[in-house]
């Protein structure tokens, strides 16, 4: 055989198994037409898998619906492919996102912080943090009550949802958070820790690191909570995405919400099931009475609800006394208002 007849005979048999393969392909179509045309789109959806880069806090106010979305695979049907990193303070989370090194973040009051600076844009709010921030004191080192308190020093890391709550705590008791007493700026385990040690007679925290401080201080006394102080001083907490991803990849944003908002739905309408899991996953460290405690100490929403809190202005709101705050002490000058930091459109599209 030659080789221009050994190469005629391959070209004859490549047409040929390509009019074989035509006609079992439309054979299939036509038998199951619906499963034929489906197939594209998963393929599509599994092909469309999106890394994001999110930084977050660990609490249930924050990661509740992370761990939940992740858990219930609500991530993964949206086609996200997450990578979580875990900070202590918003301040570090924003200062990592603002850097570069994150596309966005979940945090507690410090979302009213940066974006105020124009650095990063709020998009979704998880929840109002109705008593996660609670006031500390050792009876045993002299401080039972406020009265007490007056001069002495009080650890807590600057800037968080906790210094908000302890700077309306103090306010609300007659005594200036600037010159009544002594706040030490930490990290949030490392106040923890010194308030355990006998350091300092006082400590503002966030759940879940009172369960530290119930299991580590015996006689250890919360004198007040967030909850005092709500609505009137509610603090939100919620997602910021950097500037230049906002603008650019409002896909993605729009797809992280419809993933938060059946994890959202599961936390409201299954709280068990949903705690138990968490628990066990995320949370075992975390005796399951305390993560319940945990879950009432931040009221959630339905969708329908904070879409009209969305519309209303009652989140911008919220924000803006937050950002107030931060004024009052000299962390922002010249802030911009939550209507230019917040942008409620992207939930109202998705949630209705």
């Amino acid at each position: 055989m030659t080789i221009l007849a050994a190469a005629e005979m391959l070209r004859q048999l490549r047409e040929d198994m390509m009019k074989l393969n035509r006609r079992n392909f439309l054979r299939s179509a036509a038998a199951g037409g619906v499963t034929m045309l489906a197939a594209p789109a998963i393929v599509r959806a599994a092909g469309s898998e999106e890394e994001i880069r999110v930084g977050y806090l660990h609490t249930l106010a924050v990661d509740g619906h992370i761990w939940t979305a992740e858990q219930k695979g609500y991530w993964q049907e949206q086609g996200l492919k997450p990578t979580f990193t875990r900070f202590y303070t918003g301040l570090e989370l924003f200062q990592a996102m603002v850097g570069g090194s994150l596309d966005m973040l979940a945090t507690g009051a410090v979302v009213s912080n940066f974006p105020a600076r124009g650095q990063g844009k709020v998009f979704l709010i998880n929840n109002v943090e109705y008593a996660t921030a609670q006031l500390w004191v050792n009876p045993a080192m002299g401080v039972n009550s406020f009265e007490d308190l007056k001069g002495k020093q009080i650890a807590t890391s600057i800037g968080t949802t906790a210094h908000v709550f302890l700077d309306t705590a103090l306010s609300a008791n007659g005594i200036d958070p600037k010159s009544g007493v002594s706040i030490i700026n930490q990290r949030m385990p490392d106040a923890v820790t010194a308030f355990i040690s006998g350091a300092v007679p006082a400590v503002a925290l966030w759940v879940p690191f009172n369960v530290q401080v119930k299991s580590q201080l015996q006689g250890a006394k919360m004198l007040v909570d967030a909850s005092e102080f709500y609505p009137e001083a509610a603090i939100v907490g919620g997602w910021a995405a950097r500037n230049d991803y906002f603008d650019e990849r409002k896909d993605v944003l729009e797809r992280v919400i419809k993933a938060w908002l059946p994890a959202n739905k599961d936390l409201i309408e299954d709280a068990d099931a949903t705690l138990a899991m968490l628990q066990k996953e995320k949370y075992a460290d975390v005796p399951i009475e305390d993560l319940r405690e945990q879950y009432g100490a931040q009221k959630l929403f339905s969708a329908a609800d904070w879409a009209k809190m969305y519309q209303d202005g009652t989140v911008a709101t919220w924000l803006d006394r937050v950002t107030d705050f931060y004024v009052g002490i000299g962390g922002i000058s010249d802030p911009v208002k939550a209507e230019g930091y917040f942008d409620p459109s992207l939930f109202l599209k998705q949630a209705g």
